[in-house]
């Protein structure tokens, strides 16, 4: 064969992988692509000719897609798809703190594998089946479905881990929540009995009123 042929030979085959890529939504993880048909060479070769880019330890997308908006949580929901944004990482979402995340906060159910995450910065926190269950929204973001909780549920959250992120946060939030949304005390009460703080948070919720 000769070296033009070997040419037009990688190029169907580059062009045959980018359309598998396509069918996974353009951002991916290496399992998928693995199950897709794309060997970890392919994909490693796709990745040096600059028609994908790796976001995260074992994510790629591809290079022709719009920046992330959004990079931190959209990589490690790739990544971690059962996972649920919380705490401060939800507030900033919601638009409920002054706080810039240092790392991204997730959930997840108690006695689950803690997922290896070299880049980006990740905090775990664990919930019982009821509490991680509760609250959960799923917003489109970069074309990833991405699961965060309420501004609720965030609430209740940062209360019932008030030890772990500061008190200040959790108050700060809740002032938002005030002046910024429209006061929803019944989901709030819910939330709080679910994950077991309704003492904690009742006499915050009475002084607002």
């Amino acid at each position: 064969m000769s070296r033009s042929d070997q040419y037009v030979n990688r190029e169907k085959n580059s062009q045959r992988m980018m359309g598998r890529i396509k069918k996974l939504g353009g951002q991916f993880r290496m399992a998928q692509a693995i199950a897709a048909g794309i060997s970890r060479r392919r994909l490693y070769s796709l990745r040096d000719q600059g028609m994908i880019e790796q976001i995260s330890r074992g994510v790629y997308r591809l290079s022709e897609m719009p920046p992330l908006s959004n990079f931190d949580i959209v990589a490690v929901s790739i990544r971690v798809p059962q996972t649920v944004i919380c705490l401060v990482s939800a507030l900033s979402f919601h638009n409920l703190t002054t706080q810039i995340p240092h790392a991204v906060d997730i959930a997840l159910i108690k006695g689950s594998r803690i997922p290896r995450i070299d880049f980006p910065p990740v905090s775990v926190h664990r919930l019982s089946k009821p509490c991680f269950k509760a609250g959960i929204q799923e917003h489109m973001i970069d074309g990833v479905n991405v699961k965060i909780y309420d501004p609720e549920k965030t609430l209740v959250d940062c209360f019932k881990f008030r030890n772990q992120i500061g008190k200040e946060i959790a108050l700060e939030a809740l002032k938002f929540y005030r002046a910024r949304m429209r006061l929803n005390i019944d989901a709030l009460m819910g939330y709080a009995r679910v994950c077991r703080v309704e003492k904690v948070i009742k006499p915050y919720l009475e002084a607002m009123l």
